[in-house]
């Protein structure tokens, strides 16, 4: 089995910034709130994907409930996947809560 590279996969390797505005450059200012951008785009598209698939998993319940569906699992199979993304966005919100406490608490 080969391995190939991660050229042309859109993949950007992350660079971090140096302590203190002095040794930033403005690429790298640009950078960092690009991936700010990018960030911030993921937690919507994230939210979003999370609202459609509970839309999803109440348009099954409500065909399961009048009689219109065909194949049970499907709604089960939607059910648990709403379930699960629930869980797994309440948990991410749980730790980004949990580190800006953190953070709040330090000392400058």
């Amino acid at each position: 089995m080969s391995v190939s590279g991660i050229e042309g996969t859109g993949f950007t390797p992350y660079v971090p910034a140096t302590v203190g505005t002095a040794n930033v450059s403005p690429t790298t200012a640009a950078r960092t709130q690009e991936a700010g951008n990018d960030f911030g785009s993921l937690v919507l598209d994230g939210l979003d994907r999370l609202e459609q698939v509970q839309d999803r998993s109440d348009g099954l319940a409500v065909k399961a409930a009048t009689g219109d569906l065909n194949a049970i699992h499907d709604y089960t199979i939607a059910a648990t996947e709403a379930s699960v993304t629930t869980q797994l966005t309440v948990a991410v919100r749980n730790k980004a809560v949990e580190a800006f406490t953190e953070i709040m608490r330090m000392q400058v």
